[in-house]
């Protein structure tokens, strides 16, 4: 089946890598709770969410062995059975490994490919559009989604590059950080990939763009889908009042997560205010993070449980 831009559509979950008791130690051999991987993947698909996306950032991409890449991702594909589709995360420190690990995630039955730059050096424009050119040209038809954050990529992708990215027919969409340039880019790539903003700025930009912005992507899909439905809903009938209390009441509930209200302060604790998020909204047994990113101040671990509340609280209003 040919992917395509039109079919990203909706909300685009991504989701966490559970993981087991010990796999917070150097010695553990396979880390990934594939029981509870299974459980939270039902509970998504089922209800209503049906992109998923794995293995950034808070999916502990870099602390995973390819083994458990490859278990997860079969696991994923599994327990999906066809009601959904697998954005599977392969980026590496570099083009070869990458390559290699999407081969291997696509032959397990993964969809496409969400793809971030390599992260020992900031990537230059040529140096960006020639890496995603290379991946196509490794695995010709496969769908890529664009991971673009200047924090873990040291550097936004630029409006150009985003220009050239569009012409590459492998490339469906980008996973966008949002901010001024969001709308520059949703111009220059002219309807040939999908600019997907975070799910509580999704609102405002598909009332500005309402035959393009039709997804949005989340990192709260694994706290409970129901407000995300109803956030699809609304934007689907462009009850934009509704999708836009519905959006603020989503700010409200991340806001904790964000220590001193700043997204900078965020990224370099990620993982672990991630699983603290998970430990507060009660619905996956995340486990304890990987090595080496085990650590969080306990005032940023308190705001990412905090957020974790707020969230299952809106699935109760939702």
């Amino acid at each position: 089946m040919k992917i395509l831009p039109a079919d990203i559509a909706g909300v685009v979950g991504i989701i966490p890598t559970p993981s087991t008791p010990d796999a917070d130690h150097w010695s553990c051999v396979n880390s990934v709770d594939l029981d509870e991987t299974a459980k939270m993947v039902s509970r998504i698909v089922d209800g209503g969410v049906r992109i998923l996306m794995t293995n950034g950032s808070f999916g502990e991409g870099a602390t995973l062995t390819a083994r458990e890449h490859a278990d997860f991702t079969d696991c994923i594909v599994r327990t999906l059975a066809g009601r959904g589709l697998l954005f599977a995360g392969v980026t590496t420190l570099n083009t070869r490994d990458t390559i290699a690990r999407a081969r291997a995630l696509v032959e397990l039955g993964a969809d496409g490919l969400f793809l971030g730059r390599p992260m020992w050096m900031a990537l230059d424009h040529r140096g960006i559009v020639r890496y995603y050119r290379d991946i196509a040209e490794a695995l010709p038809g496969v769908p890529i989604v664009v991971y673009d954050n200047e924090f873990a990529f040291k550097g936004k992708i630029a409006t150009e590059t985003y220009a050239a990215l569009s012409e590459i027919r492998e490339i469906v969409a980008t996973k966008h950080i949002g901010g001024p340039s969001m709308a520059d880019d949703l111009r220059a790539v002219g309807g040939r990939m999908r600019v997907l903003p975070i799910d509580a700025h999704w609102p405002a930009f598909a009332r500005r763009f309402p035959e393009e912005a039709l997804a949005c992507w989340t990192g709260n899909a694994a706290d409970g889908v129901e407000p995300l439905v109803a956030l699809a809903r609304a934007v689907a009938s462009r009850d934009w009042d509704l999708a836009e209390r519905i959006g603020a009441r989503m700010a409200w509930s991340q806001a904790p997560m964000f220590p001193g209200g700043k997204l900078e302060n965020f990224v370099d604790y990620n993982i672990p205010i991630a699983h603290a998020r998970l430990e507060g909204s009660g619905l996956v047994r995340s486990g304890p993070p990987r090595p080496p990113y085990l650590f969080a101040p306990d005032d940023y671990l308190d705001g990412g449980r905090e957020t974790g509340r707020r969230w299952a609280s809106l699935r109760d209003e939702f």
